[in-house]
Protein backbone atom coordinates (compact mmCIF):
# COMPACT_ATOMS: atom_id res chain seq x y z
CA UNK A 1 0.00 0.00 0.00
CA UNK A 2 1.48 3.36 -0.72
CA UNK A 3 1.82 5.94 1.65
CA UNK A 4 -1.24 8.03 -0.29
CA UNK A 5 -3.29 4.89 0.20
CA UNK A 6 -2.32 4.74 4.12
CA UNK A 7 -6.09 7.29 3.99
CA UNK A 8 -7.90 3.66 3.10
CA UNK A 9 -7.08 0.38 3.85
CA UNK A 10 -4.91 1.16 5.55
CA UNK A 11 -8.22 0.93 4.86
CA UNK A 12 -7.42 -1.15 3.33
CA UNK A 13 -7.17 -1.93 3.00
CA UNK A 14 -5.86 -6.76 6.23
CA UNK A 15 -6.91 -17.16 9.67
CA UNK A 16 -8.73 -20.18 10.38
CA UNK A 17 -10.69 -23.53 9.45
CA UNK A 18 -12.47 -23.57 5.95
CA UNK A 19 -15.52 -25.12 7.85
CA UNK A 20 -16.16 -22.49 10.32
CA UNK A 21 -19.59 -21.52 10.68
CA UNK A 22 -20.26 -17.50 10.04
CA UNK A 23 -19.52 -15.52 12.96
CA UNK A 24 -20.88 -11.51 12.95
CA UNK A 25 -23.26 -9.97 11.71
CA UNK A 26 -25.58 -11.31 9.12
CA UNK A 27 -26.51 -8.07 7.54
CA UNK A 28 -26.35 -4.31 7.64
CA UNK A 29 -24.81 -1.12 6.58
CA UNK A 30 -22.32 0.85 7.94
CA UNK A 31 -21.71 4.49 6.32
CA UNK A 32 -18.98 6.33 7.62
CA UNK A 33 -18.03 10.07 7.28
CA UNK A 34 -14.20 9.96 6.96
CA UNK A 35 -12.13 12.63 8.76
CA UNK A 36 -8.48 14.11 8.24
CA UNK A 37 -7.83 15.97 11.79
CA UNK A 38 -11.18 16.05 12.28
CA UNK A 39 -12.36 17.82 9.29
CA UNK A 40 -14.45 16.13 6.89
CA UNK A 41 -13.07 14.49 3.62
CA UNK A 42 -15.57 12.04 2.45
CA UNK A 43 -17.24 8.96 3.36
CA UNK A 44 -16.68 5.11 3.24
CA UNK A 45 -20.07 2.85 2.63
CA UNK A 46 -20.53 -0.78 3.32
CA UNK A 47 -23.47 -2.88 2.73
CA UNK A 48 -23.31 -6.69 3.83
CA UNK A 49 -26.18 -9.21 3.01
CA UNK A 50 -26.56 -13.13 3.40
CA UNK A 51 -27.78 -16.10 1.97
CA UNK A 52 -27.25 -19.33 3.74
CA UNK A 53 -23.80 -19.52 4.97
CA UNK A 54 -22.61 -17.48 1.95
CA UNK A 55 -22.24 -13.25 2.60
CA UNK A 56 -22.32 -10.85 -0.01
CA UNK A 57 -20.01 -7.38 1.00
CA UNK A 58 -19.68 -4.56 -1.11
CA UNK A 59 -17.99 -1.05 -0.09
CA UNK A 60 -17.52 1.76 -1.49
CA UNK A 61 -15.07 5.03 -0.67
CA UNK A 62 -14.59 7.96 -2.23
CA UNK A 63 -11.99 11.19 -0.32
CA UNK A 64 -10.84 14.90 -1.39
CA UNK A 65 -8.64 16.67 0.54
CA UNK A 66 -8.40 20.29 -0.03
CA UNK A 67 -5.95 23.07 0.82
CA UNK A 68 -6.82 26.37 0.15
CA UNK A 69 -9.96 25.17 -1.31
CA UNK A 70 -7.77 23.41 -4.18
CA UNK A 71 -8.34 19.67 -4.23
CA UNK A 72 -4.59 18.14 -3.61
CA UNK A 73 -5.57 14.82 -3.41
CA UNK A 74 -8.32 12.40 -3.98
CA UNK A 75 -9.22 8.80 -3.78
CA UNK A 76 -11.89 6.22 -5.10
CA UNK A 77 -11.97 2.66 -4.05
CA UNK A 78 -14.52 0.11 -5.05
CA UNK A 79 -15.14 -3.73 -3.91
CA UNK A 80 -17.07 -6.75 -3.23
CA UNK A 81 -16.58 -9.46 -1.73
CA UNK A 82 -18.09 -13.24 -1.56
CA UNK A 83 -17.71 -14.77 2.12
CA UNK A 84 -18.47 -18.59 2.96
CA UNK A 85 -18.83 -18.72 6.81
CA UNK A 86 -15.59 -16.60 7.92
CA UNK A 87 -13.70 -17.86 4.78
CA UNK A 88 -13.48 -15.02 1.77
CA UNK A 89 -14.11 -16.51 -1.17
CA UNK A 90 -14.14 -14.02 -4.08
CA UNK A 91 -12.76 -10.65 -3.98
CA UNK A 92 -13.21 -8.11 -6.53
CA UNK A 93 -11.50 -4.25 -6.19
CA UNK A 94 -10.67 -1.61 -8.41
CA UNK A 95 -8.99 1.73 -6.72
CA UNK A 96 -7.63 4.87 -8.43
CA UNK A 97 -5.51 6.45 -5.64
CA UNK A 98 -4.92 10.50 -7.07
CA UNK A 99 -4.02 9.15 -10.12
CA UNK A 100 -2.26 5.39 -9.24
CA UNK A 101 -4.76 2.59 -10.29
CA UNK A 102 -4.54 -0.66 -8.34
CA UNK A 103 -7.14 -3.84 -9.03
CA UNK A 104 -7.29 -7.07 -7.54
CA UNK A 105 -9.28 -10.53 -8.50
CA UNK A 106 -9.41 -13.07 -6.04
CA UNK A 107 -11.11 -16.09 -6.62
CA UNK A 108 -11.54 -19.37 -4.77
CA UNK A 109 -9.20 -22.22 -5.68
CA UNK A 110 -10.21 -25.31 -4.01
CA UNK A 111 -11.49 -25.49 -0.72
CA UNK A 112 -9.04 -24.51 1.21
CA UNK A 113 -7.35 -21.77 -1.31
CA UNK A 114 -7.52 -18.23 -2.68
CA UNK A 115 -6.33 -17.31 -5.84
CA UNK A 116 -5.01 -13.62 -5.86
CA UNK A 117 -4.37 -11.55 -9.20
CA UNK A 118 -3.13 -8.07 -9.39
CA UNK A 119 -1.62 -6.32 -12.57
CA UNK A 120 2.15 -7.60 -10.58
CA UNK A 121 0.98 -10.76 -10.76
CA UNK A 122 -0.84 -14.04 -9.14
CA UNK A 123 -0.34 -15.53 -5.83
CA UNK A 124 -1.54 -18.60 -3.87
CA UNK A 125 -3.13 -18.23 -0.53
CA UNK A 126 -3.85 -21.57 1.85
CA UNK A 127 -6.38 -21.97 4.41
CA UNK A 128 -9.12 -19.84 4.99
CA UNK A 129 -8.22 -15.76 3.96
CA UNK A 130 -9.69 -12.89 5.80
CA UNK A 131 -9.63 -9.41 4.16
CA UNK A 132 -9.12 -6.32 6.38
CA UNK A 133 -13.85 -7.42 7.78
CA UNK A 134 -14.19 -4.70 10.12
CA UNK A 135 -17.34 -5.30 10.75
CA UNK A 136 -16.68 -9.24 11.89
CA UNK A 137 -15.45 -9.96 15.14
CA UNK A 138 -13.48 -12.89 13.93
CA UNK A 139 -11.08 -10.35 12.43
CA UNK A 140 -9.50 -10.11 16.07
CA UNK A 141 -8.12 -13.87 15.95
CA UNK A 142 -6.25 -13.15 12.76
CA UNK A 143 -2.27 -13.07 12.25
CA UNK A 144 -2.69 -12.54 8.50
CA UNK A 145 -5.11 -10.23 6.43
CA UNK A 146 -5.57 -9.34 2.67
CA UNK A 147 -5.17 -6.00 1.74
CA UNK A 148 -8.24 -5.69 -0.72
CA UNK A 149 -6.52 -2.48 -2.31
CA UNK A 150 -3.10 -3.97 -2.86
CA UNK A 151 -3.73 -7.77 -2.95
CA UNK A 152 -1.31 -8.18 -0.36
CA UNK A 153 -1.02 -10.33 2.54
CA UNK A 154 -0.12 -8.63 5.30
CA UNK A 155 0.87 -9.97 8.88
CA UNK A 156 -1.13 -8.49 11.88
CA UNK A 157 -0.96 -8.69 15.12
CA UNK A 158 -4.08 -8.00 16.85
CA UNK A 159 -5.04 -6.88 20.59
CA UNK A 160 -7.81 -5.29 22.73
CA UNK A 161 -6.12 -1.63 23.70
CA UNK A 162 -8.54 -0.56 26.38
CA UNK A 163 -12.22 1.29 26.73
CA UNK A 164 -13.25 4.87 25.82
CA UNK A 165 -16.23 7.09 24.18
CA UNK A 166 -16.80 7.35 20.66
CA UNK A 167 -19.19 9.73 18.97
CA UNK A 168 -21.90 7.78 16.70
CA UNK A 169 -24.08 10.12 15.31
CA UNK A 170 -23.71 12.81 17.58
CA UNK A 171 -23.94 11.22 20.71
CA UNK A 172 -21.07 9.82 22.71
CA UNK A 173 -21.09 5.50 22.53
CA UNK A 174 -19.11 3.43 25.43
CA UNK A 175 -16.82 1.09 23.08
CA UNK A 176 -13.92 -1.11 23.15
CA UNK A 177 -10.99 -0.38 20.99
CA UNK A 178 -8.75 -3.63 19.37
CA UNK A 179 -5.40 -2.33 17.79
CA UNK A 180 -4.12 -3.90 14.51
CA UNK A 181 -0.46 -3.53 14.37
CA UNK A 182 0.55 -3.77 10.42
CA UNK A 183 4.04 -3.52 9.04
CA UNK A 184 2.85 0.10 8.65
CA UNK A 185 0.60 2.49 11.19
CA UNK A 186 -1.46 0.59 13.69
CA UNK A 187 -5.56 0.22 13.08
CA UNK A 188 -7.62 0.95 16.14
CA UNK A 189 -10.96 -0.47 15.50
CA UNK A 190 -13.90 0.44 18.04
CA UNK A 191 -16.35 -1.27 19.03
CA UNK A 192 -19.96 -0.59 20.79
CA UNK A 193 -20.55 -2.93 23.92
CA UNK A 194 -23.04 -4.93 22.19
CA UNK A 195 -20.36 -5.86 19.41
CA UNK A 196 -20.97 -3.95 16.91
CA UNK A 197 -18.22 -2.06 14.43
CA UNK A 198 -18.83 1.63 15.33
CA UNK A 199 -15.43 3.43 14.16
CA UNK A 200 -12.22 3.81 13.38
CA UNK A 201 -9.13 5.37 13.88
CA UNK A 202 -5.20 5.65 12.45
CA UNK A 203 -1.97 7.75 11.78
CA UNK A 204 -1.57 8.46 8.01
CA UNK A 205 1.44 10.21 6.08
CA UNK A 206 2.56 13.46 7.62
CA UNK A 207 1.40 11.93 11.07
CA UNK A 208 -1.97 13.20 10.31
CA UNK A 209 -5.32 11.19 11.88
CA UNK A 210 -8.00 9.72 9.71
CA UNK A 211 -11.28 8.91 11.36
CA UNK A 212 -13.77 7.02 10.36
CA UNK A 213 -17.51 7.58 12.31
CA UNK A 214 -21.01 6.59 11.69
CA UNK A 215 -23.43 8.72 9.80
Amino acid sequence: MTNKAHWIFMLAALVGSAASAAAGPAGGEWNFRVLLDDAPIGEHRFALSTAGDERKLTSQAEFAVKLLGVTVYRYQHTATEHWRGDCLRQLVSRTDDDGTREKVDAQASGDNALAVATPKGTQSVDGCVMSFAYWNPTIRKQERLLNAQSGKIETVQISRAGNGTVEVRGQPVAATRWRIATTAQPIDVWYSQQGDWIGLDSTVSGNRKLSYRLK
